[in-house]
């Protein structure tokens, strides 16, 4: 009985070291393709086995997958190993297979002005500790932030500057200083950001931050600020004598991503049957009122340079000289007129007349 006992034991064991053997041990026709750096193995056996199950192949998918998935551990295993934090892990190489990605890859952040200047000039970040000593409270702080060594928030006490006025609040003009430089940050990270989109700086859009603004300044930051709202200024208020303003634009309509679904397709329908048409569509109203401005732009064209070469033939050549392709009231001889004989009447610059003194006439003796 312990003899057959024994036996069957070893027996027993026998089997199951087979069967573990050919759990880890897959045969293919055709070895697989593996890309480690991916964890992808393709298999290029066709699928007999599928081709046998019939209408149920679950089955034969699941040993299918099993197998594959048994031969690309097994690569796996052959990999270099290395132990991190008690855990054995697989050194994976370079990956064969390009992926498609949904993204752009991203681009690398664009340098600050201040890390372009260390750049240049070889300037080198010097990593300081977090905690420094505070002599007033004799204990290891925080450099920065809540409960930091030095802190004078926290002083009930501030000694008057000389040279300052007794009667300001130095705890008000702290504040106020700390609020300044806040902001001061906040306008220099927006200027980053913008030199980094390459778009419009802040200040030259709109209102400086300090110094004096100009009217036409005021009046654009006026029309922005009008317009800056949902309805486009629509429903602002204005002055009595106030102009409406020009330019301002119109506010794009966008139509919904959820709703009537006939309109769209009614729309991507005729869209196509425009592009499918070998005759171009053309609107003859439309295209006669183009000709006709375009002619009328023409002759106006034409009579404003003949004008002009009329006016520069005939310049004139005085002050009371004479002059071809002028009218006879200037610079021509005529009584009762400027530059001709006159024998009574006040005296006319260019004229000449008997007895008196004029400018631009002869004395009589």
């Amino acid at each position: 009985m312990e003899g057959q006992s024994v036996e069957e034991l070893l027996a027993k064991a026998e089997r199951d070291e087979a069967e573990k053997l050919q759990r880890i041990t897959v045969h293919k026709e055709l070895e697989l393709e593996f890309d480690l750096g991916n964890l992808l193995a393709s298999d290029r056996n066709p699928p007999t086995g599928l081709r046998r199950a019939g209408p149920t192949p679950e089955a034969e998918l699941q040993a299918l997958a099993r197998d594959n998935t048994q031969l690309l551990i097994n690569q796996l295993w052959q990999l270099p190993t290395e132990r991190v934090e008690e855990a054995l892990v697989a050194r994976l190489p370079e990956p064969t297979t390009r992926l498609p990605r949904e993204k752009p890859v991203p681009q690398p952040r664009p340098l600050t002005r201040w890390q372009q200047f260390a750049r240049l000039k070889g300037i080198r970040p010097k990593k300081k500790t977090n905690l420094v000593w505070d002599e007033v409270s004799g204990q290891w702080r925080r450099r920065w932030g809540y409960q930091r060594a030095r802190d004078d928030t926290k002083e009930w006490l501030i000694e008057v500057p000389g040279g300052a006025d007794p009667l300001e609040d130095q705890f008000a003009k702290r504040i106020q200083a700390k609020k300044e430089r806040v902001a001061k940050n906040e306008l220099n990270r927006l200027r980053n950001l913008a030199r980094a989109h390459k778009m419009q700086l802040p200040s030259a859009a709109g209102m400086h931050p300090t110094g004096h603004q100009s009217k036409e300044e005021l009046g654009r930051a006026m029309q922005v600020a009008k317009v800056s709202t949902a309805s486009v200024g629509r429903f602002q208020e204005r002055l009595p004598k106030e102009k409406a303003p020009r330019g301002s634009g119109k506010k794009r309509k966008f139509q919904p991503l959820f709703g009537d679904f006939a309109a769209e397709k009614k729309s991507q329908l005729e869209l196509l049957r425009v592009m499918n048409s070998k005759k171009p569509q053309l609107d003859v109203t439309r295209a006669t009122n183009k000709q006709m401005r375009e002619e009328d732009q023409e002759e106006a064209a034409k009579r404003r340079k003949m004008s002009q070469k009329g006016k520069r033939k005939g310049g004139r050549q005085g002050p009371g000289g004479k002059r071809k392709g002028a009218p006879p009231s200037q610079g021509g001889k005529r009584k009762g007129a400027f530059g001709g004989k006159m024998n009574s009447g006040p005296p006319r610059l260019g004229g000449k007349r008997k007895g008196g003194h004029h400018q631009g006439g002869k004395r009589r003796k």
